[in-house]
């Protein structure tokens, strides 16, 4: 039994994501092999060769998979799926994009945001936005499945010593063409691998209030920037930053919420936390009840003296 782990990556470096997906590959048990589709990508497959727990690495390179559209790595995916009993990618936005359309053109059915690996055919995954578990258990010769990392631990990027393999590329589909991406620079750390985040709420009332009191805590602690969905529709920052069933799933070593209510949505996304900590005006604010501290206060006094106090 072999088992085919889609890496995420820049072309020059691979996302922590795929760490905890090799993770949950290693649980499935069966050789791992690592798929890294790219223009220029060598530097990501070398990375990917270190990986611990990882057996070989295959290595397309064309410049038609340079933006890793769905399309094309779908199509890449299924026309070497062929020895593979389970077919894995993180549940990223890549990889709810790419999967689905691997499993149609498979024909079977995609395991979607798992957790939990009960057996070879048998997966745990969360369902009414975490409130209640599913156990699901797959008949299908190819199993397609989607990972939520935070139900992983890393494995090691480093220790492996997988041969790297070069994958012929398919054909462009030209489907789709990517005309461009508009990315936020940060010297902060990526919120979806960040081990300490603060977030805000609406409660901030404004963006300027955003930004001028969560930015100096933020940077004091070096965390990475997070927010509530609310926070986002009022447009304090952009909806990269947000943290929810709708946004990113994150479950650092400490989680501040600042400002936020606890919206079930919202609850779904950062609830994993090691430790969560709420700033909020209302003790009856359903933050409270996962809480590991709570600090019922006015917030615009609270965070100035928390971040002096740092």
């Amino acid at each position: 039994m072999s088992i085919l782990v889609i890496a995420e990556h820049d072309n020059k470096s691979l996302k922590g994501a795929t760490l905890n997906t090799v993770a949950a590959a290693a649980k499935i048990g069966g050789e791992v092999h690592l798929l890294v589709a790219g223009s220029g990508c060598g530097d990501a497959a070398a990375q990917a060769a270190k990986v611990a727990g990882v057996g070989k690495v295959l290595q397309a390179d064309a410049p038609h998979y340079d933006a890793q559209l769905a399309e094309n790595i779908a199509a890449l995916i299924v026309a070497n799926a062929g020895g593979y009993s389970h077919i894995l990618a993180p549940a990223s936005t890549g990889g709810k994009n790419v999967m689905p359309r691997v499993a149609a053109l498979l024909d079977v059915a995609q395991i979607s945001d798992i957790i939990s690996v009960e057996s070879a055919d048998t997966f745990v995954r969360p369902i009414y936005a975490g409130n209640a578990l599913a156990t699901v258990k797959s008949a299908d010769a190819v199993k397609v499945i989607t990972v939520r990392t935070t139900g992983f631990d890393p494995v090691a990027a480093e220790g492996g010593n997988a041969a790297i393999e070069s994958l012929a590329a398919g054909p462009d589909l030209a489907l789709s063409k990517l005309l461009g991406r508009e990315l936020t620079k940060s010297e902060r750390p990526e919120l979806g691998a960040a081990g300490i985040i603060v977030s805000g709420g609406r409660g901030l009332g404004s963006s300027e209030n955003y930004h001028k009191l969560l930015e100096p805590l933020a940077d004091k602690l070096g965390a990475a920037l997070g927010a509530s969905r609310a926070a986002v529709d009022a447009g304090y920052v952009p909806n990269d930053y947000q943290v929810g069933q709708t946004g990113k799933i994150v479950a650092p070593q400490v989680y501040f919420a600042i400002g936020i209510s606890g919206a079930i949505q919202h609850l779904a996304g950062m609830k994993d936390s090691k430790i969560i900590v709420a700033i909020n005006k209302d003790p009856e604010a359903p933050i409270f009840q996962v809480a590991d501290y709570g600090l019922v206060g006015d917030l615009f006094q609270l965070v100035p003296e928390l971040t002096s106090a740092m």
